[in-house]
Protein backbone atom coordinates (compact mmCIF):
# COMPACT_ATOMS: atom_id res chain seq x y z
CA UNK A 1 0.00 0.00 0.00
CA UNK A 2 2.43 2.46 0.70
CA UNK A 3 4.95 1.86 -2.68
CA UNK A 4 1.23 2.28 -4.68
CA UNK A 5 0.97 5.61 -2.48
CA UNK A 6 4.57 6.81 -3.48
CA UNK A 7 3.73 5.95 -7.29
CA UNK A 8 0.54 8.06 -6.75
CA UNK A 9 2.58 10.86 -5.60
CA UNK A 10 4.84 11.16 -7.78
CA UNK A 11 2.98 11.15 -10.54
CA UNK A 12 1.61 13.79 -8.94
CA UNK A 13 4.35 15.60 -8.31
CA UNK A 14 5.25 15.38 -12.50
CA UNK A 15 2.10 16.44 -13.11
CA UNK A 16 3.12 19.88 -12.11
CA UNK A 17 5.56 20.45 -14.93
CA UNK A 18 3.34 19.09 -17.34
CA UNK A 19 0.51 21.52 -16.08
CA UNK A 20 2.66 24.36 -15.74
CA UNK A 21 3.79 23.86 -19.60
CA UNK A 22 0.23 23.63 -20.67
CA UNK A 23 -1.12 26.67 -18.89
CA UNK A 24 2.41 28.38 -19.98
CA UNK A 25 1.52 27.70 -23.47
CA UNK A 26 -2.04 28.25 -23.45
CA UNK A 27 -1.39 32.00 -22.04
CA UNK A 28 0.98 32.62 -24.71
CA UNK A 29 -1.09 31.30 -27.49
CA UNK A 30 -3.68 33.59 -26.72
CA UNK A 31 -1.40 36.48 -26.43
CA UNK A 32 -0.88 35.55 -29.83
CA UNK A 33 -4.19 35.09 -30.71
CA UNK A 34 -6.09 37.96 -29.00
CA UNK A 35 -2.86 40.79 -28.78
CA UNK A 36 -4.14 40.63 -24.86
CA UNK A 37 -3.20 38.93 -21.79
CA UNK A 38 -6.40 36.47 -20.70
CA UNK A 39 -8.22 38.48 -17.83
CA UNK A 40 -6.30 41.74 -18.88
CA UNK A 41 -7.86 41.45 -22.14
CA UNK A 42 -10.20 44.93 -22.82
CA UNK A 43 -12.53 44.03 -25.61
CA UNK A 44 -13.26 40.15 -24.19
CA UNK A 45 -17.10 40.90 -23.60
CA UNK A 46 -16.89 41.60 -27.65
CA UNK A 47 -16.02 37.84 -28.29
CA UNK A 48 -18.04 36.10 -25.29
CA UNK A 49 -20.82 38.62 -24.31
CA UNK A 50 -20.63 40.50 -21.08
CA UNK A 51 -21.84 39.11 -17.86
CA UNK A 52 -22.92 43.14 -16.25
CA UNK A 53 -21.90 45.87 -18.26
CA UNK A 54 -20.84 47.79 -14.89
CA UNK A 55 -17.27 47.04 -14.52
CA UNK A 56 -17.39 46.62 -10.12
CA UNK A 57 -20.32 45.03 -10.18
CA UNK A 58 -19.01 42.51 -13.16
CA UNK A 59 -16.83 41.74 -10.05
CA UNK A 60 -19.39 39.25 -8.31
CA UNK A 61 -21.20 38.58 -11.66
CA UNK A 62 -21.38 35.15 -12.47
CA UNK A 63 -22.28 34.91 -16.77
CA UNK A 64 -24.41 32.59 -18.32
CA UNK A 65 -22.41 30.29 -20.40
CA UNK A 66 -19.20 32.17 -21.88
CA UNK A 67 -20.11 35.56 -20.72
CA UNK A 68 -17.36 37.38 -19.27
CA UNK A 69 -16.18 40.96 -18.29
CA UNK A 70 -13.03 43.04 -20.08
CA UNK A 71 -10.00 43.61 -18.09
CA UNK A 72 -8.21 47.38 -17.97
CA UNK A 73 -5.54 46.23 -20.15
CA UNK A 74 -2.42 47.50 -18.03
CA UNK A 75 -0.51 44.96 -19.13
CA UNK A 76 -0.66 42.41 -16.28
CA UNK A 77 -3.09 39.72 -15.92
CA UNK A 78 -3.70 40.97 -12.19
CA UNK A 79 -5.25 43.82 -10.89
CA UNK A 80 -3.31 47.31 -10.98
CA UNK A 81 -6.56 49.20 -9.32
CA UNK A 82 -7.61 47.98 -5.65
CA UNK A 83 -9.60 45.28 -5.52
CA UNK A 84 -13.31 45.71 -5.98
CA UNK A 85 -13.18 48.49 -8.66
CA UNK A 86 -12.93 46.61 -11.60
CA UNK A 87 -13.27 42.23 -12.50
CA UNK A 88 -10.68 40.15 -10.69
CA UNK A 89 -8.24 39.80 -13.40
CA UNK A 90 -6.20 36.55 -11.77
CA UNK A 91 -9.87 35.03 -12.13
CA UNK A 92 -11.28 36.01 -15.54
CA UNK A 93 -7.30 35.24 -16.81
CA UNK A 94 -8.44 31.52 -16.26
CA UNK A 95 -12.21 31.74 -18.02
CA UNK A 96 -11.11 33.75 -20.91
CA UNK A 97 -8.85 31.12 -21.72
CA UNK A 98 -11.35 28.62 -21.58
CA UNK A 99 -13.52 30.58 -23.85
CA UNK A 100 -10.80 30.80 -26.11
CA UNK A 101 -10.51 26.68 -25.85
CA UNK A 102 -6.98 26.82 -25.01
CA UNK A 103 -7.47 25.13 -21.67
CA UNK A 104 -10.31 22.49 -20.47
CA UNK A 105 -12.96 23.25 -17.94
CA UNK A 106 -15.38 26.27 -17.21
CA UNK A 107 -14.59 28.76 -14.88
CA UNK A 108 -17.12 31.73 -13.29
CA UNK A 109 -14.33 34.33 -13.14
CA UNK A 110 -15.58 35.33 -9.92
CA UNK A 111 -13.56 36.14 -6.79
CA UNK A 112 -16.11 33.91 -3.98
CA UNK A 113 -15.09 36.51 -1.27
CA UNK A 114 -11.58 37.90 0.01
CA UNK A 115 -9.64 36.57 -3.20
CA UNK A 116 -10.48 32.78 -2.01
CA UNK A 117 -9.64 30.71 -4.74
CA UNK A 118 -11.72 27.11 -5.39
CA UNK A 119 -12.12 24.70 -8.45
CA UNK A 120 -15.11 26.57 -9.55
CA UNK A 121 -12.82 29.42 -10.43
CA UNK A 122 -9.18 27.99 -10.49
CA UNK A 123 -7.68 24.83 -12.22
CA UNK A 124 -7.45 21.99 -9.83
CA UNK A 125 -4.01 20.56 -9.79
CA UNK A 126 -3.49 16.68 -10.25
CA UNK A 127 -1.53 17.01 -6.88
CA UNK A 128 -4.58 17.55 -4.84
CA UNK A 129 -5.87 19.86 -3.26
CA UNK A 130 -3.85 22.16 -5.27
CA UNK A 131 -5.15 24.80 -7.49
CA UNK A 132 -3.09 26.73 -10.04
CA UNK A 133 -3.04 30.70 -9.16
CA UNK A 134 -1.85 33.48 -11.60
CA UNK A 135 -0.13 36.55 -10.18
CA UNK A 136 0.99 40.21 -11.96
CA UNK A 137 3.60 40.38 -9.13
CA UNK A 138 6.53 42.11 -11.55
CA UNK A 139 9.64 42.77 -8.80
CA UNK A 140 9.06 41.85 -5.70
CA UNK A 141 10.94 42.94 -2.39
CA UNK A 142 10.78 42.35 1.32
CA UNK A 143 7.52 40.19 0.86
CA UNK A 144 6.71 38.15 3.36
CA UNK A 145 5.86 35.13 1.75
CA UNK A 146 8.29 35.32 -1.23
CA UNK A 147 12.16 36.09 -2.21
CA UNK A 148 13.06 39.29 -3.59
CA UNK A 149 13.32 38.56 -7.01
CA UNK A 150 11.48 39.81 -10.54
CA UNK A 151 8.69 37.50 -10.90
CA UNK A 152 7.05 39.22 -13.87
CA UNK A 153 3.40 37.22 -14.57
CA UNK A 154 4.02 34.32 -12.35
CA UNK A 155 1.92 30.83 -11.71
CA UNK A 156 1.79 29.40 -8.59
CA UNK A 157 0.65 26.06 -7.42
CA UNK A 158 -0.81 25.30 -3.71
CA UNK A 159 -3.31 26.02 -1.27
CA UNK A 160 -5.55 29.03 -0.63
CA UNK A 161 -4.38 30.98 2.42
CA UNK A 162 -6.69 33.91 3.44
CA UNK A 163 -6.05 35.50 -0.21
CA UNK A 164 -3.23 34.02 -1.34
CA UNK A 165 -1.14 31.26 -2.43
CA UNK A 166 1.66 30.30 0.17
CA UNK A 167 -0.38 27.91 2.09
CA UNK A 168 2.07 25.11 1.61
CA UNK A 169 1.45 21.88 -0.37
CA UNK A 170 4.55 20.32 -1.02
CA UNK A 171 7.40 19.15 1.65
CA UNK A 172 10.69 20.74 1.12
CA UNK A 173 12.07 17.50 -0.74
CA UNK A 174 9.18 17.56 -2.96
CA UNK A 175 9.50 20.80 -4.07
CA UNK A 176 13.26 20.43 -4.32
CA UNK A 177 12.41 17.39 -6.66
CA UNK A 178 10.15 19.95 -9.03
CA UNK A 179 12.70 22.85 -8.59
CA UNK A 180 15.69 20.46 -9.74
CA UNK A 181 14.30 19.09 -13.03
CA UNK A 182 12.23 22.34 -13.97
CA UNK A 183 15.23 25.01 -13.17
CA UNK A 184 18.02 25.35 -10.90
CA UNK A 185 17.03 23.20 -7.73
CA UNK A 186 17.43 26.49 -5.34
CA UNK A 187 14.25 28.18 -3.76
CA UNK A 188 15.24 31.87 -4.57
CA UNK A 189 16.78 31.72 -7.88
CA UNK A 190 15.84 30.85 -11.23
CA UNK A 191 12.03 30.79 -12.79
CA UNK A 192 10.85 28.21 -10.18
CA UNK A 193 10.73 29.49 -6.55
CA UNK A 194 9.13 28.71 -3.82
CA UNK A 195 5.94 30.74 -1.83
CA UNK A 196 5.66 30.31 2.18
CA UNK A 197 3.51 31.35 4.54
CA UNK A 198 5.88 32.94 6.11
CA UNK A 199 9.05 33.58 5.55
CA UNK A 200 10.63 34.70 8.84
CA UNK A 201 9.80 31.58 10.30
CA UNK A 202 9.55 28.90 7.13
CA UNK A 203 10.73 25.45 7.25
CA UNK A 204 10.56 25.21 3.51
CA UNK A 205 14.63 26.99 3.20
CA UNK A 206 17.37 26.88 5.86
CA UNK A 207 16.21 31.14 5.31
CA UNK A 208 14.10 33.53 7.35
CA UNK A 209 15.00 36.34 4.93
CA UNK A 210 13.16 37.42 1.99
CA UNK A 211 16.78 38.69 0.54
CA UNK A 212 18.65 35.71 1.20
CA UNK A 213 19.36 34.33 -2.27
CA UNK A 214 21.38 31.76 -1.33
CA UNK A 215 19.24 29.84 0.33
CA UNK A 216 18.81 25.95 0.31
CA UNK A 217 15.62 23.27 0.81
CA UNK A 218 15.41 21.69 4.48
CA UNK A 219 15.53 18.82 2.51
CA UNK A 220 14.95 16.93 6.77
CA UNK A 221 12.18 18.25 7.27
CA UNK A 222 9.26 16.04 6.14
CA UNK A 223 5.68 17.52 6.57
CA UNK A 224 4.29 20.21 3.53
CA UNK A 225 5.97 23.43 3.90
CA UNK A 226 6.65 24.98 0.31
CA UNK A 227 4.29 25.94 -2.66
CA UNK A 228 5.76 26.47 -5.97
CA UNK A 229 6.09 29.25 -8.25
CA UNK A 230 6.75 29.95 -11.97
CA UNK A 231 8.38 33.18 -12.41
CA UNK A 232 8.10 35.05 -15.66
CA UNK A 233 5.69 32.57 -16.94
CA UNK A 234 3.99 34.05 -20.19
Amino acid sequence: MLSGQSLIRAAELRAVGTEYARYAAAANSFSDKYFALPGDMTNATQFWGVANATPATCRTTVGTGTQTCDGNGDGAAVNALSPGTIVDEEYRFWQHLANAGLIEGSYTGVDTGSFVSTNLNSPQSKLRPALWFTFGWKTVSGAYNLFDGDYGDAFAVGLNSSAWVEAAILKPEEMWNIDTKLDDGKPATGNVVIAVTDITSNNCTNSTASSNLTATYTLTYTSAACAAVFRNAY
